[in-house]
């Protein structure tokens, strides 16, 4: 079962040619995939693995505020 409750916000790039999924609560995370569910799937391990680094580097892990991120 998955733990975390970041919010993941996932898009199509034509740059890319790829649906990239973000993370903005936790700066830099993000992954691809070449659909919606990879790119989720994908994100979901990057979240992992930036919490992991993390805690190796004793870095702060911003706590998921749980509320939908708004963006003016």
């Amino acid at each position: 079962m998955y733990k975390y409750k970041y919010e993941i916000i996932i898009y199509w790039s034509n740059e890319d040619n790829a649906f990239i999924a973000e993370v903005p609560e936790l700066p830099g995370c993000m992954a691809h995939g070449e659909t919606p569910e990879k790119a989720l799937k994908n994100a979901k391990e990057a979240i992992q693995l930036w919490i992991d680094t993390a805690k190796e580097f004793g870095d702060t892990i911003p706590k998921p505020k749980g509320n939908k991120l708004i963006y003016a």
